[in-house]
């Protein structure tokens, strides 16, 4: 997994995963905690135990997620920004050049 500017990128779709807000432009949204269920172009649905479902909005946001092998990372809202569809095609991309300029 790469890293830019201290902060991970994500090559999985968000749903399923272990999420909690670490910064938001909106301060009631800081510290939700929850399961995603769902994954648009610009928010996430969170199931919480306290509040219920709360859609969170990823732009301004920091959050720090739990991946499937247990590892916590931190990332940035914008970098998720967009269909996660097209953000698993662009990391499989920049995966496969990044092999390609190595064998040359």
């Amino acid at each position: 997994m790469s890293r830019r500017g201290g902060y991970a990128d994500l090559p999985y779709h968000m749903a399923g995963l272990r999420v909690r807000v670490v910064r938001h432009h909106d301060p009631t949204m800081e510290g939700v905690e929850g399961l995603v269920l769902e994954e648009s172009r610009r928010t996430i649905l969170v199931k919480t135990a306290s509040r219920g479902y709360l859609r969170v909005a990823k732009h301004s946001a920091l959050f720090e997620v739990r991946l499937p092998s247990g590892e916590h990372i931190r990332v940035r809202g914008e970098e998720l920004l967009g269909s996660p569809e097209d953000r698993v095609k662009e990391y499989r991309w920049r995966v496969r050049s990044r092999c390609l300029r190595r064998r040359r």
